[in-house]
């Protein structure tokens, strides 16, 4: 589960709302100095090529210059221009950039080489063969690790469901048992046909709620993104979290935009949206109103989870994304919740914001870019 602050001891001893922001994007101590990016250039786009995109596309401190490759077909091509990275035809074009700190040559070409050598800027550092082998393995590592750290979270929080889920299952199985013992010594045709429907009834129920938790607990495959239909995912979402935290208490607002959709992994983002309205749930004590919006405008999607809580001290704030940070008591939380958030989001290139009002509520904002119907066509879309 994500670990965000309970309501005990946050913003109990001021009169006034404390109006808290943070960002994954903008999350950066006002003090720092101003530190200029890494500009950084790709040499291949195959398979370690786009790879390569991919992560340091999320790494704030490195500026993507371009990246080429001789197959104009190539699959990290078509990605740079998604990410509004420029894409180059010859290398040497792409090395006449001055102020080039790196160039990394992933083709595994020795003629590359010598091109690198012969065009590339004075001062330049080029990564190739053997270095350019272990910087691929470094990426593949980090993105097992990343999904291993996923899905650890994911089973961990799945304790927390137990109640609910013994709940949910207890009732049709007593249903069934009742029918059952009546149909033992039932001898009219038409009470055994109707009693016999009610189990049908109930066995459905209780394989509903282990299909749900099955795909639920399922490890998330980085092969499956594709766009994802937010709306449906996050109803989903709420099925989900229901086994986790007491909703009956709660009055649920849904203010959805039609067909908005985002591109990204449906299993990932489901996970996404169980964990923050299970804490938003928690965070009002299971008593309130909790928003859910979703908005496609300006070229960019959004998703609001919203709920009337505690909301979150601003010391508490700065940190919340931070891995294995929880305020939550022993055994309650891995303090991986929030972190494993960020990392989902910012692989899909969002950003997440917070907006927090000590003792009224907390606004956590999902920005995803662009408008992916637009820019994929017409492909499958995961509900």
């Amino acid at each position: 589960m994500m670990d965000r602050p309970p309501s005990d001891g946050i913003g109990t001893t001021t009169t006034s709302p404390t109006i808290a922001h943070s960002s994954v994007e903008t999350q950066r101590s006002t003090s720092a100095p101003a530190v200029l990016p890494m500009r950084v250039a790709i040499i291949g786009a195959g398979r370690g090529g786009t790879a390569l995109l991919e992560v340091l596309h999320q790494i704030r401190a490195i500026e993507i210059v371009g990246i080429t490759d001789k197959d104009a077909s190539a699959p990290g091509l078509k990605r740079a221009k998604e990410l509004n990275v420029p894409v180059y035809g010859v290398i040497a074009d792409l090395l006449r950039d001055h102020t080039l700190n790196v160039v990394m040559d992933v083709t595994g070409d020795p003629s590359v080489e010598t091109v690198l050598q012969q065009h590339g800027p004075t001062g330049t550092a080029i990564v190739s063969g053997q270095a350019s082998r272990l910087l691929w393995l470094l990426v593949q590592h980090e993105s097992t690790l990343q999904t291993e750290l996923l899905h650890a979270e994911k089973l961990a929080g799945l304790g927390s469901f137990a109640a609910g889920i013994a709940h949910d299952m207890n009732n049709p199985l007593q249903l069934i048992l009742g029918m059952a013992e009546n149909l033992a010594d039932e001898t009219d045709l038409k009470t055994v046909h109707a009693q016999a429907l009610d189990i049908i009834e109930a066995v459905k129920r209780t394989t509903a709620i282990c299909r749900d938790l099955t795909s639920y607990s399922r490890r998330a495959s980085l092969q499956q993104d594709g766009l994802v239909n937010i709306n449906s995912k996050l109803d989903e979402a709420l099925k989900i979290a229901r086994y986790a935290v007491a909703l009956q208490d709660i009055e649920i607002h849904k203010r959805y935009q039609p067909d908005v959709v985002v591109k990204g992994n449906p299993d990932k983002l489901l996970h996404v949206f169980v964990n923050l309205i299970t804490n938003a749930v928690q965070a009002m004590e299971h008593h309130g109103t909790l928003t859910l919006e979703t908005t496609a405008v300006a070229g960019a999607t959004q998703v609001r989870v919203s709920d009337t809580g505690c909301g979150i001290a601003p010391e508490v704030l700065t940190r919340i994304f931070e891995p294995f940070y929880t305020t939550k008591p022993p055994g309650k939380g891995t303090g991986l919740g929030l972190y494993n958030i960020k990392n989902v989001i910012q692989h899909m290139h969002g950003t997440i914001g917070v907006e927090s009002h000590v003792g009224h509520g907390s606004i956590f904002t999902l920005t995803f870019p662009g408008d992916p119907s637009i820019a994929e066509g017409t492909p499958r879309t995961e509900p």
